[in-house]
């Protein structure tokens, strides 16, 4: 089969996430009221901020907004991973950056599948944080043991995915009717199961263990526990929340509000207590509940340098040691308060941030500088004379800080336990069966690619010395 007959990798992502969220609002109605809710901020955020939406449109980012999703899974084998990582393949996800959850109380370590080329980030920017169980971070040995035996008796992927994956593979590509195949296989993977596959008994003891653990370890596949849309004005949404009916988690996740956003900011509804059934030693069907499942949006601004990153976690640390936040949010002003104070030692200006080597930006000429070919100027000058302008390089991964209060928070107040801190990237590779994609690399490469383009019309040879 020639290439042309195979549906582009954007064009299932697109469909899968379109078919996801539709799964996930019939599952989840709260989610559909969170959808509309965010719609109708974003639109009255635009409405009021002229820049913002030119500059959206000049980086081809409006049209993405209202795109935007990302979702999370946990996943409990090595197998399940590696075959996950094959099946984001086909819709143009690869894996990036590595995230270490164990040392904020959370047994798990993850990356981002997600697209990474500018084409297929404004076609569709679809990520799901995708999350391995850590067996070996369960201090119980039995229960350790019978956790890993469940875990290797289930199969989350139907036959006929894995077969359209393997096909995929083989040809190339997929072609219409297999893509719309592979759409619908794959989505069984992230569907909910009331029934659970282990005894009320032993939920109880994965439940006791950790939270997460149980819900990991229970089901019959990873169900989807969250879609996220992308809000322009998170603060707004926290605040509206309530009035739909909605409670959201105590505080916002993340650095606090900002003119110049940086990196993620993340907020929840709590979990949904559901009702689940778990069979007896006698074969009966007992009627019980589980907690997992829960809404959250998120705001996204520029992706920081490594330089940038080590200020951001210095100041968020900082935040920390003097006022941590508490799970039921009895001192959530006052974190706010703290956070909003420390942070005022990261620039809040797009050039000052740019100029201290903080984050990163995408440079583009503009109509004077096309017309300024083969002047010889630095960076700093040709910015000046308005012949370059910079926009700032959207974020597009996670933060395992945040990432685990959101968990935290919707496991239950209890469910903060400690583990040693043991990052193990090396294992969850070995895992995963790939090398996760290093995200600094990747958004300096994104940046000197710009650079290059101006480089290409302006005689900068001075700005790359």
């Amino acid at each position: 089969m020639t290439a042309e007959k195979f549906v582009a990798a954007d064009v299932i992502r697109s469909s899968f996430s379109l078919a996801m969220s539709e799964m996930y609002r019939a599952e989840v109605p709260a989610y559909g009221t969170l959808m509309s809710l965010v719609a109708k901020v974003n639109r009255q955020t635009l409405a009021q901020d002229e820049t913002l939406q030119q500059r959206l449109a000049a980086t081809d980012s409006l049209d993405r907004i209202s795109e935007e999703r990302h979702g999370a899974i946990r996943l409990g084998t090595r197998e399940e991973l590696a075959m996950m990582r094959r099946a984001f393949a086909v819709m143009g996800m690869v894996p990036v950056g590595y995230y270490d959850l164990s040392t904020a109380g959370v047994p798990v370590h993850s990356t981002a599948f997600r697209p990474v080329g500018s084409k297929s980030l404004s076609h569709n920017p679809f990520r799901v944080f995708t999350s391995l169980l850590r067996l070996d971070l369960i201090a119980d040995e039995a229960l350790r043991e019978e956790a890993a035996a469940v875990l290797a008796s289930r199969r989350i992927f139907t036959g006929e995915a894995v077969t359209l994956i393997e096909k995929a593979e083989r040809d190339g590509g997929l072609d219409q009717a297999d893509a719309a195949r592979f759409v619908g296989e794959l989505l069984e993977t992230f569907r909910w199961h009331q029934h659970a596959i282990v005894s009320p008994d032993m939920y109880a003891r994965l439940h006791d263990a950790h939270r997460l653990i149980a819900d990991v370890v229970s089901f019959k596949g990873p169900h989807i526990n969250h879609l996220t849309p992308r809000t322009l004005d998170i603060d707004q949404l926290q605040s509206l929340m309530p009035q739909e009916g909605i409670a959201p988690k105590a505080i916002v996740e993340g650095p606090p509000a900002r003119k110049c956003p940086i990196l993620l900011r993340q907020t929840s509804f709590k979990a949904l207590e559901e009702s689940v059934s778990f069979q007896d030693a006698s074969g009966n069907w007992q009627t019980g509940s589980h907690t997992a499942r829960f809404g959250e949006i998120e705001q996204r601004g520029i992706a920081l340098t490594p330089k940038g990153r080590a200020l951001y976690d210095a100041l968020l640390n900082e935040t920390r040691a003097r006022i941590r936040p508490a799970a039921d949010g009895s001192n959530a002003s006052a974190y706010e308060a703290g956070l909003a104070d420390v942070f005022k030692a990261f620039p809040d200006d797009w050039n000052d941030i740019r100029k201290a080597g903080l984050g990163y930006f995408s440079y583009s000429l503009t109509p004077k500088g096309e017309a300024a070919a083969g002047r010889k100027l630095d960076l700093e000058m040709a910015i000046d004379e308005g012949l370059i302008q910079f926009d700032p390089i959207v974020y597009e991964d996670f933060l395992p800080v945040s990432a685990a209060g959101i968990f935290q928070s919707n496991l239950g107040d209890d469910a903060t336990q400690d583990f040693v801190a043991s990052p193990n990237q090396v294992m969850f590779e070995r895992d995963l069966g790939a090398s996760v994609l290093d995200e600094f690399a990747h958004y300096g490469e994104i940046e000197s690619a710009s650079l290059d383009r101006c480089l290409a019309v302006l005689d900068m040879a001075s700005a790359a010395e």
